[in-house]
């Protein structure tokens, strides 16, 4: 197993936290997972972050998730809030580059319903989706209990937390 990763997060040092929280917006999982370097290699680093994540308080997954733009949100918006994630938001999101005005303006009122309903921001591993199955995915789960939905939006950056990780090492 390759261990790029780990390393790169301890070459960091004093930074590693700051890293780690670009990948997921949880200031308590950043503080955590720099609390257990050194990480013997990336599985490891994985294993940790996996079950840090999953011990942490519902308020630090609403954290994490106050990070992310909303799906199909505007370009403009994405810069200048999430300046230092916007690359990898524009990246995980591509599949919403080419859709239709429709569902650009049905993934805007989608993302209204959800917000209002459940009070964070439709959270979903948008890589390698298309504007069409997020639309489908954030319908479809509208209709989830608040608690259920909570569990689902914090797999979801459980998903998005790894694949950043694995983008940490330049």
């Amino acid at each position: 197993m390759s261990d790029a990763i780990a390393k790169h997060l301890l070459a960091l040092g004093s930074e590693a936290e700051g890293a780690l929280h670009r990948c997921c917006g949880s200031a308590a999982f950043a503080r955590r997972m720099a609390a257990g370097l050194p990480y013997a290699d990336d599985a490891a680093l994985f294993d940790a972050a996996e079950r840090v994540w999953w011990t942490l308080q519902p308020e630090d997954w609403r954290e994490a998730f106050s990070h992310h733009p909303e799906i199909g949100g505007s370009i403009e918006a994405l810069r200048e809030r999430f300046a230092a994630t916007s690359a990898w938001s524009a990246g995980e999101q591509a599949g919403v580059a080419g859709a239709s005005e429709a569902t650009l303006a049905a993934l805007a009122a989608g993302n209204r319903a959800y917000r209002e309903r459940f009070g964070y921001v439709f959270l979903i591993c948008a890589t390698g989706r298309s504007a069409d199955e997020m639309l489908a995915a954030l319908r479809g789960r509208l209709a989830n209990a608040p608690a259920d939905e909570l569990r689902i939006a914090a797999a979801e950056q459980a998903r998005i937390t790894r694949l950043r990780l694995e983008k940490l090492c330049p």
